[in-house]
């Protein structure tokens, strides 16, 4: 029988009862073990929702549980480093929703934490798993579409009347930026493999939502002139896109961050403009098969640990740029 990690979930957030666990649930190499509320009633009936078979009315009992392998935390961005550091402590191997925290310096202190407790840390991009971007790698490097020039990435949803919602809380890492722009971002730097040199981004700051960035539009800049411009949005139109400007071509990618639609790559050049269907995949169950392999050993992580500490770097300097109105020099 094919080793299974075990998983304990660290919170009762929509995410994690509409895509995570069911996709650990119909993974090959996962099962969820456990969930954990501070309501203990929440717990249970989210376990009885979900036919998880233990629930936890703490995080603190759940990380005591020693059956646990790895936890997944989809809590609101201000308790990622508590509950990532309080669960490296105990052992665990932690996949952390983005933003993996509230800045580069608390990234750092989670990733010595898992380092020296010896687990794995990981950012559940989801989107980053599954064939798509094996392929866009394979059009770029045959250079079909030449010389990469530019990048262009947009992902925006529209809930400004979500009274409540923990993304308009600005002292819990809420914002646009925090929560879509980090995947333009992120997608920028896995296509170019490589880290960029600064930001310039101005943002829409909402009074009527705690003064966050409500909408957000930036350039980064990349080392060899090449630059991605994105736009974020929680009061925009909805749109999940992406584009790979080269000086032969281009490659289109909708629906580049969602996880329920089919794979497509649109590619034109000169000679030809064609579309390309990807089998639909599940891009959780994808990650947590992945995940699962690295804390058995038997692969490294597709995305290195320190992979999220890049990201929020850049993250970082949008943000210093949209408040203080300067370009952000990133170290």
């Amino acid at each position: 029988m094919v080793q299974q990690l075990r998983w304990g979930i660290i919170g009762t957030a929509a995410i994690a009862e509409s895509a995570f666990i069911p996709a650990v649930q119909e993974s090959e190499r996962g099962r969820v073990l456990a969930i954990a509320s501070r309501n203990a009633d929440k717990a249970r009936e989210t376990a009885e929702r979900t036919g998880i078979s233990r629930h936890y009315g703490s995080y603190e009992e759940l990380l005591a549980d020693p059956e646990i392998d790895a936890v997944y935390i989809p809590l609101p961005n201000h308790l990622h480093k508590e509950w990532t550091i309080r669960a490296a402590r105990a052992g665990k191997h932690v996949l952390c929703e983005k933003p993996s925290a509230l800045n580069a310096e608390e990234t750092a202190e989670m990733l010595r934490a898992c380092e020296e407790n010896k687990v794995l840390f990981a950012e559940a991009f989801m989107y980053r798993y599954g064939g798509k971007h094996e392929r866009v790698r394979e059009i770029i490097q045959s250079g079909e579409i030449g010389e990469i020039r530019a990048l262009r990435g947009v992902f925006n949803y529209c809930t400004p009347d979500d009274t409540g919602n923990v993304r308009f809380d600005r002292s819990k890492g809420g914002g646009s930026i925090y929560d879509i722009g980090v995947y333009p971002i992120s997608a920028a730097r896995m296509i170019l493999g490589t880290e960029p040199l600064w930001a310039s981004a101005h943002a829409f700051f909402s009074p009527e939502h705690d003064d966050v960035d409500m909408a957000a539009s930036g350039l980064l800049a990349f080392p060899g002139g090449v630059a991605l411009s994105f736009e974020c949005g929680m009061w925009a139109y909805n749109r999940s896109y992406f584009e790979i400007t080269g000086t032969l071509g281009r490659i289109e990618l909708p629906y580049m961050f969602g996880w329920r639609e089919n794979p497509q790559i649109i590619v034109a050049t000169d000679r030809e403009r064609r579309e390309e269907k990807l089998p639909c995949v599940n891009h959780y169950a994808l990650q947590a098969d992945a995940f699962a392999r690295a804390a058995f050993g038997e692969a490294p992580l597709p995305y290195p640990s320190d992979d999220a500490l890049g990201n929020m770097r850049a993250v970082d300097a949008c943000l210093r740029s949209a408040r203080d109105g300067v370009r952000a020099n990133i170290h």
